[in-house]
């Protein structure tokens, strides 16, 4: 049997259970084959099941063929998690799987389909005054709860709730043979309203890349909304000094959220942060939120006003965004986090955590440069005792190439979080002048694309970059960071020690003998 004969029939047994329209071939599927990075290759077709019944088929499809699947969710991916490693596959996209099942408050609990964007999710409990404690990543618009959990998501409610695993309750798994498997308390047929019932079968598919089965519902707790909230924004001369704040705040844990970038990233804020009415709305917060009007005075003194002289001459700024019950539980958190940051930072105006407050989820500008460019980020979390050390490495990394990237018109800039009170992460972005790819042209709004200066292929800059990646990778293993979003792009099963390895074979091999799900996520 010939390729185009073997396409043609997968294809049609795949109609049969999803629709022509939902089943995609050719270049129609482009757009979901590719991921925020590359392309690999092509699967045999793109699915898009609207039932949870549907990806059962589909499972039990690929398991009688023999044939490979892969998961994708909203597609923001850059770890080539959901890209086939191989001809052949059959590639799931989850986003029609978009229920929100049912928002029991009695219970306290949301379950939805695992396509559900968190956008959506917001907007459906910000009418009850509801939230879940980890709310979604910066790319929520897009961005599903089935991929988040795959992905050990971070951003939204991470400072004070955690990653997105530390808030799910219960999954629904669709198996590699198609049967469904329940966790939590469902797991013995009962509501999903607890997570912890004998071993913690939930936390087993959280961060697994999809590599132990498909999630097409999660059940996550609510709580409810804070309406008082304030931002607040500092200034660092270095490195070091911005690492140090973040160690410091990270144990107190007074924001939802907290975000930090170095200049370039920051590039275009100067001017929106110096403007004479802002800066007089800032001095103001600074004195409300003091305990006292003397406290205030000093406070404002401190900080200083001129966010054009403090920002030209920082090189790292840290955004935090508080909440409370009332705004007088957000001026004491504010208070706190000027008495621990004092002595190392400066205030600035807080423009930019106050728009990301109001638009938490923007469209996905970012997949791109500010002037058009392609963007891959990358990321470790270190232990902080280790960052230091990091850091310097990641310099000295920088300056042995500075000529070459120089030439190709590569760049980087840098992002950081703290995780828990232990882990702090490192995110580096990659920008390079290069064609955008058909994933660009699906999920960047045209009218963005359509101001944007337009690059040729570059194949010499995005070798160079596949390169550069690789080798940052093997700077983070080597300092001993680990990755959350692993894919198939950082190492996980060559890093663990015998026992948790052959453990963790034995749970794939138990769930996917065959090795059909998502083949080579986790390095298995």
């Amino acid at each position: 049997m010939n390729d185009a004969v073997a396409t043609r029939g997968a294809a049609e047994a795949l109609i049969a259970i999803v629709g022509a329209e939902h089943c995609l071939t050719g270049d129609a599927m482009l757009p979901f084959a590719t991921d925020v990075y590359r392309q690999l290759h092509r699967p045999v077709a793109v699915v898009r099941p609207g039932s949870v019944e549907a990806v059962q088929q589909i499972a039990r499809h690929a398991s009688e063929t023999g044939t490979g699947l892969s998961v994708r969710g909203g597609g923001a991916s850059y770890t080539d998690a959901y890209l086939p490693r191989e001809e052949g596959q059959i590639l799931i996209d989850m986003t029609r799987l978009d229920r929100i099942v049912v928002i029991d408050e009695e219970n306290g609990y949301v379950t939805v389909e695992a396509g559900v964007t968190w956008a959506a999710l917001k907007q459906a409990l910000d009418a009850r005054g509801l939230r879940t404690p980890f709310w979604g990543p910066f790319s929520g618009v897009a961005a599903t709860v089935g991929g988040s959990l795959s992905q050990n998501t971070i951003s939204h409610g991470s400072a004070a709730y955690g990653i997105s695993a530390q808030s799910v309750q219960a999954l629904d798994v669709v198996l590699a043979d198609g049967r469904l498997l329940r966790t939590g308390s469902s797991a013995a047929g009962l509501a999903p309203f607890a997570r912890f019932f004998g071993p913690d079968l939930t936390g087993l598919f959280t961060g697994d890349a999809g590599a132990f089965g498909i999630k097409v519902r999660a059940t996550l707790p609510l709580i409810k909304a804070r309406a008082a909230h304030r931002p607040i924004s500092f200034a660092f001369p270095d490195f070091d000094s911005i690492h140090e704040a973040m160690r410091r705040s990270a144990q107190d844990r007074l924001e939802d959220t907290h975000f930090a970038i170095d200049a370039a990233l920051s590039q275009g804020q100067i001017a929106r942060q110096d403007r004479a009415g802002a800066t007089f709305g800032m001095a103001i917060s600074i004195v409300r939120s003091a305990p006292s009007l003397v406290a205030g005075l000093r406070q404002l003194v401190q900080a200083g006003l001129s966010a054009r002289r403090v920002l030209n001459r920082s090189a790292y700024m840290l955004h935090y965004i508080v909440e409370g019950v009332d705004d007088a539980e957000v001026r004491s958190r504010l208070a706190r986090i000027r008495a621990i940051l004092r002595d190392i930072g400066r205030e600035i105006l807080a423009t930019v955590p106050a728009v990301v407050r109001g638009m938490p989820f923007a469209p996905l500008y970012n997949t791109l440069g500010p002037n058009g460019e392609r963007w891959v980020p990358l990321h470790g979390i270190l232990p902080h005792s280790a960052v230091p050390r990091f850091h310097r490495a990641l310099d000295d990394f920088y300056a042995e190439r500075a000529g070459e990237m120089k030439r190709l018109g590569v760049w980087t800039g840098g992002m950081f979080g703290t995780v828990g009170s232990s882990g702090f992460l490192y995110e580096i972005a990659i920008y390079w002048p290069d064609e955008i790819t058909p994933y660009h042209r699906a999920m960047v709004p045209a009218d963005y694309l359509d101001k944007l200066p337009k690059f040729p292929a570059n194949l010499a800059a995005r070798s160079y970059v596949d390169r550069l990646k690789s080798d940052l990778i093997a700077l983070y293993v080597a300092h001993g960071a680990i990755n959350f979003q692993l894919g198939k792009a950082y190492p996980y099963a060559a890093r663990l020690e015998q026992a948790p390895l052959d453990l963790v074979r034995a749970i794939k091999t138990c769930l996917d003998p065959d090795g059909r799900v998502s083949p080579g996520n986790l390095g298995l």
